[in-house]
């Protein structure tokens, strides 16, 4: 008789983890029900850390900002011109590109009210779409998850590119799959061992419904990492990504979109931008690795036609102070930038006014657009969702898709 020792035990519990309930979206899909082509797809990038907004969009024509940035802010002739009043970083040349063939839109002075500078609070603030005073359990990827997939024929899904999965992609009945490797996760799901566990198990024991679950949703697991890698062979790129996180990332991502899967959502990181020493050198270096990696990714896009299918958004948890620090960095903030990228932009440029350094509170930025209405209009807009039910309210809809 198969034993389950307590570390075995963990392995399948881990494996089981990574499931969270997606098998049942791709049962149906293993019958053959593949999304048509011009499915729309939302690529959600994490600037982790607290990106520096002022540095990433800058106002090189405001005297307050050099004045508080004496050796902190990018000098005039070095940011790349956007128009009369606002550059953006030299080493996101990539995404100048984009901004000059009309693919990139660039929001400021986004956030919420009464904002929180700590890490932790603040990205589940923007996890979960909550207000400052409110904890839920859920984020609002997890809850988009509940609202298309019940009583559906079939469901969507989401994708982590991660070993762990966040909290924006936990739903109360369905959750998104954190994986890093289709192949990986394919290879370790077909272990002999699990597929023994599988075979012994009778799944009629009433007293121990807690093993029982495990059990099902380590089958439904090996059934989804199976569909996963069949749908990731079916379109390998041959463009050169980087060899950083985030290129092999954004490569998993662009072989997937590719194959026609049915993923509605896909979620990386990118970071740290926790920037209070040294900020030039690691956010130049970081701004290098994600234009160089968007830079293939869009053009893959392009080339197999379905740039204009995706949608592309980039986010912080906050911004940093106006005021450069003593030690060569800026500390935590509160408004701050967004990215929107994609094919099918009805506004791009510059969606609304750059920073106002004139009117600061405690020396912080005041944000002028809420976040969730960027959810809102992406959820509405995009995805085809019932924003006011995923979001628990209303918020105003904007005009970028």
């Amino acid at each position: 008789m198969l034993i389950l020792n307590r570390r075995r035990f963990l392995q399948v519990g881990s494996l089981a983890s990574a499931a969270v309930m997606m098998p049942k979206f791709l049962k149906a899909l293993e019958r053959g029900h593949l999304a048509p082509p011009g499915n729309k797809v939302l690529v959600v990038i994490q600037l982790s850390g607290g990106n520096d907004g002022l540095n990433t969009i800058i106002p090189y024509r405001n005297d307050i900002y050099y004045r508080e940035r004496p050796v902190l802010g990018i000098k005039r002739e070095a940011a790349l011109s956007l128009n009369d009043e606002l550059g953006i970083h030299p080493a996101l040349k990539g995404l100048k590109a984009l901004y000059d063939d009309g693919s990139l839109g660039i929001l400021n002075n986004v956030g919420y009210p009464n904002p929180d500078r700590s890490h932790f609070r603040s990205m589940d603030i923007w996890h979960s779409a909550s207000n400052a005073d409110q904890y839920w359990g859920d984020g609002w990827i997890g809850r988009y998850l509940d609202a298309q997939c019940k009583g559906c024929d079939r469901p969507t899904q989401a994708l982590e590119m991660d070993d762990t999965l966040s909290l924006a992609l936990k739903g109360d009945s369905n959750k998104g799959l954190a994986v890093t490797d289709p192949k990986r996760l394919f290879g370790t799901s077909n272990d002999q061992y699990f597929k023994d566990i599988l075979r012994q198990h009778t799944g009629d024991d009433e007293h121990h419904s807690n093993v029982d679950y495990l059990y099902k949703t380590m089958g439904e697991t090996i059934s989804s990492a199976a569909y996963i890698q069949q749908q990731f062979k079916t379109y390998q790129s041959t463009e050169a990504y980087p060899n950083t996180d985030l290129g092999k990332n954004l490569r998993t991502i662009a072989n997937l979109i590719m194959s026609d899967i049915n993923t509605k959502v896909y979620y990386v990181s990118h970071g740290s931008f926790d920037t209070h020493v040294n900020q030039q050198d690691q956010q130049a270096r970081l701004f290098g690795q994600l234009s160089d990696a968007l830079t293939v990714f869009t053009g893959d896009l392009k080339k197999n036609n379905r740039f204009q299918d995706v949608v592309v958004m980039t986010f912080s948890e906050f911004g940093r102070r106006v005021s450069q620090n003593a030690s060569g960095g800026t500390d935590h903030g509160t408004a701050n930038n967004m990215f929107l990228i994609g094919g099918g932009l009805k506004q791009p440029g510059l969606i609304n006014d750059g920073p106002d350094l004139l009117h600061l509170k405690d020396g912080d930025l005041q944000f002028q657009v809420d976040f969730k209405s960027v959810y809102a209009t992406l959820l509405h807009k995009w995805l085809g969702a019932d924003d006011k039910a995923v979001l628990k309210s209303e918020y105003p809809l904007m005009n970028f898709v």
